[in-house]
């Protein structure tokens, strides 16, 4: 994944705990329950813990959507997400959902949006009955045609006959045109996952970043109970770019705590 570490999951958690972090959010592609002993035992060796288990490969990867014309595709790509979903249970933490639901055509714009909105239901349930929760990423239209907005996602997400809440990320919502800090600051409570990058660039953080004191700020002001994942590029070396973004983290924290 471009926007992930760039390592083998044995070596990328052994350089991640060297660096001071205290877990991972795991990509997946395509797993499901069954892995989950072998993924504890090959992050806890480490000293960390998985936090989330994200989907952006379904997609990213395969090209599998929610949205689909193809009805193959389309189940395709829901049995992905429900063995993720799965795993996630197994592990006792939520899934989350991105650009997986895809994006409209021309005059199957309605129909599409009823394909993705009873899938994401049926995931939400499934998360639910595994004892995960699902979490909506509000992304740019530049990847998806749905949910763009804090807003947007969690109208659809009060419409959800299971929990499920909202992971929120720097990049989109500036894509949106969406303030960061006012989101965090009105959405802290119902957000399990905030995913941070440099502005512009959607690379590593850089120290003195002056939204990062007051993210920190709203989160705390407002409840938040999840945790950070650095998803930003990783400038042709992971341990580097991971290094400069704990750094950039812990010195904007370090003068608020």
């Amino acid at each position: 994944m471009p926007l992930g570490f760039t390592a083998p999951p044995a070596e990328a958690v052994r350089r991640l705990a060297e660096l001071g972090y205290d877990g991972v959010e795991v990509q997946v592609r395509e797993t499901g329950a069954p892995a989950a002993e072998e993924l504890t035992r090959t992050v806890e060796a480490a000293g960390l813990k998985v936090l989330g288990i994200g989907t952006g490969p379904v997609c990213a990867q395969d090209r599998l959507t929610l949205t689909d014309p193809s009805p193959d595709v389309r189940r395709h790509a829901l049995f992905r997400l429900l063995g993720a979903a799965r795993l996630a249970g197994e592990l006792g933490v939520p899934v989350t959902l991105g650009q997986t639901r895809g994006t409209f055509l021309p005059g199957l714009e309605d129909m599409q949006r009823l394909w993705a909105e009873r899938a994401v239901q049926q995931l939400a349930e499934e998360a639910a009955d595994r004892g995960s929760r699902l979490l909506l990423e509000p992304q740019s239209r530049a990847n998806t045609s749905l949910w763009h907005t804090p807003g947007e996602a969690l109208a659809f997400i009060d419409s959800l006959d299971a929990p499920a809440g909202l992971v929120l990320d720097t990049h989109h919502l500036d894509a949106e045109g969406v303030d960061v800090v006012r989101a965090i600051t009105e959405h802290a409570a119902v957000t399990g996952c905030l995913q941070l990058a440099s502005p512009s660039t959607r690379g590593p953080l850089t120290i003195g970043d002056p939204r990062l004191p007051a993210l920190f700020n709203a989160l705390r002001e407002g409840g938040f109970t999840g945790w950070l994942t650095l998803e930003h590029t990783q400038d042709g070396d992971s341990t580097k770019a991971a290094a400069r973004s704990w750094t950039a983290l812990t010195d904007a924290a370090s003068a608020l705590f």
